[in-house]
């Protein structure tokens, strides 16, 4: 059995040769941390808040940047609804029997930034201070969320995965429904089985540029 996170199978779409030095030789190679700092912060805020820890001390800590971003995230229609749970992590088995009768079984899973509801409607948020992905819909982390948070709840009249664009100020919906969830299994299913009988590896030449790894890997 092979657990995999979003963003495993997002560094596999995006290049076989960067997983494999990533996720199975577990080769690190340091990286700034700068760039991830104000998302940092603004998550841990944004946990505390929801939980009703006090964050008096904390904001007053943030520069004017990341207390722009914090008041934007404090004014989001969503992220003023009733939280469920926040910072917490999600996991759902996905199996399909193969030809041979054999039950090929994968685990996905992930941390929400938070869960919230209106009634009997649910929104899984994720807050970005970047980027959102390119095609939110059918992202990994989409997928995933989705489907972990659907076997969550069992029972709900509406389901949505709630990207929060506090870069451009815009929210980005995607209502789960019974055709995406079929769509999503049988995506993630293909691509875990991809991934679990690559023996090759390729290098994606597009990603070489920018990857950490340009200085070991021999194409």
């Amino acid at each position: 059995m092979n657990n995999f996170s979003p963003n495993m199978i997002k560094t596999y779409q995006a290049c076989p040769k960067k997983y494999y030095f990533q996720y199975v030789e577990n080769i690190n190679v340091p990286k700034s941390a700068v760039p991830f700092e104000k998302g940092k912060k603004i998550h841990a805020l944004a946990n505390y808040y929801l939980q009703k820890i006090k964050i008096d001390r904390i904001e007053t800590a943030l520069t004017g940047a990341e207390h722009e971003i914090w008041e934007l995230l404090k004014q989001n229609p969503f992220y003023n609804m009733e939280c469920v749970k926040s910072e917490f992590a999600l996991s759902i088995k996905l199996g399909y029997l193969s030809p041979e009768n054999d039950c090929a079984s994968y685990w996905l899973g992930g941390r929400l930034d938070a869960l919230v509801h209106s009634g009997g409607d649910y929104f899984i948020l994720d807050y970005k201070t970047g980027s959102i992905p390119k095609n939110p819909r059918y992202d990994p982390q989409t997928m995933v969320y989705l489907l972990c948070a659907d076997r969550y709840l069992k029972d709900y009249n509406l389901l949505s995965f709630v990207y929060i664009d506090l870069k451009n100020k815009q929210n980005h919906v995607i209502e789960f429904n019974s055709v995406l969830k079929t769509q999503y299994e049988q995506e993630l299913y293909k691509i875990c089985t991809q991934i679990t009988s690559d023996s090759l590896y390729k290098c994606n030449p597009e990603f070489c540029k920018f990857c950490e790894f340009n200085k070991i890997c021999r194409r």
